[in-house]
């Protein structure tokens, strides 16, 4: 049997290991061929270095990491990397691979819109505005890609408009993002966290609106079903790049494919009684 590290970012705040397992137990539902472990990379245990070992003295042969997270910042383009470097170091003899990050995929803004309309609103209902919060980057292009998400979210609905804010110092803050929102004349607000799980800035955000008018919080994407299946598709992607690439015996043998595999349920956007947006 492969292995399959869910790599998370880690909290020191318990609601965000628990919301991660959770996750991580859908997807071990999901993919009963694989041997699924969760890891963070800060702030929680296990870390990435006991579970790769822990695998490895397990006797598997291939061991794919996919990072749980929504941007390839520090932690996807560095810190994970030199990881599994250094396990690679320690385990000559065992394919260690790393998937591409979660990202900005349609899957996980699919299951951002069902934790929308779990508040009660309706995709057709012209007088709901969105504020996506997300967390804000030191790197501006990271930001406008976070912004964008906003539109995407917006595609199929009625909604008066969404905008993208953000938790920490970049703007627009929550507050300057409703207050934008009713200007595209929208009455009801709901604040959906770009969050995979609760946390102190999911709180900041939450802080922060307090007491305004006609908002309300949809929950963070956590154990949604379509987050399942974006781990388990990263993962086969990384199978077959490694069967493409495929120039060592080990990379070789990881390259077969799981024979118990569930196929994939979320070939098609969630919400399908969306209209386009007019």
């Amino acid at each position: 049997m492969s292995a399959l590290i869910a790599v998370a970012h880690g909290s020191r705040d318990p609601r965000s290991s628990a919301t991660i397992h959770r996750a991580v137990d859908a997807l071990r539902r999901r993919r009963p061929d694989l041997d699924v472990r969760v890891a963070f990379l800060d702030l929680s245990e296990p870390g990435v270095d006991q579970v790769v070992d822990d695998l490895a003295d397990a006797g598997h042969g291939r061991i794919v990491a996919v990072p749980m997270l929504l941007g390839k910042a520090f932690h996807a383009k560095v810190d994970l990397p030199e990881l599994l470097q250094a396990a690679r170091t320690r385990h000559p003899h065992v394919s260690i691979t790393q998937a591409d990050v979660l990202g900005d995929d349609r899957l996980l803004i699919d299951a951002v819109r069902d934790r929308i309309t779990d508040t009660g609103v309706a995709v057709t209902d012209s007088t709901v505005g969105i504020a996506l919060a997300a967390v804000g980057s030191s790197v501006a292009p990271a930001n406008q890609r976070t912004r964008v998400i906003a539109q995407k979210l917006l595609a199929g609905t009625d909604w008066a408009g969404a905008v993208t804010c953000f938790a920490t110092s970049v703007s627009p803050s929550p507050t300057d993002a409703i207050a934008q929102l009713r200007t595209l004349g929208a009455d009801r607000i709901v604040v959906a966290p770009w969050f995979l799980a609760p946390g102190l800035l999911t709180d900041r955000i939450e802080a922060s609106v307090a007491g305004l008018p006609n908002v309300v919080h949809a929950e963070v994407i956590g154990a949604h079903p379509a987050l399942a299946d974006l781990v388990s598709r990263r993962y086969d992607s990384a199978v077959s790049m490694g069967r493409s690439a495929g120039s060592t015996p080990a990379a070789r043998a990881g390259a077969a494919p799981e024979p118990n595999a569930l196929p994939h349920r979320f070939n098609e956007p969630v919400h399908q009684q969306s209209r386009r947006h007019r």
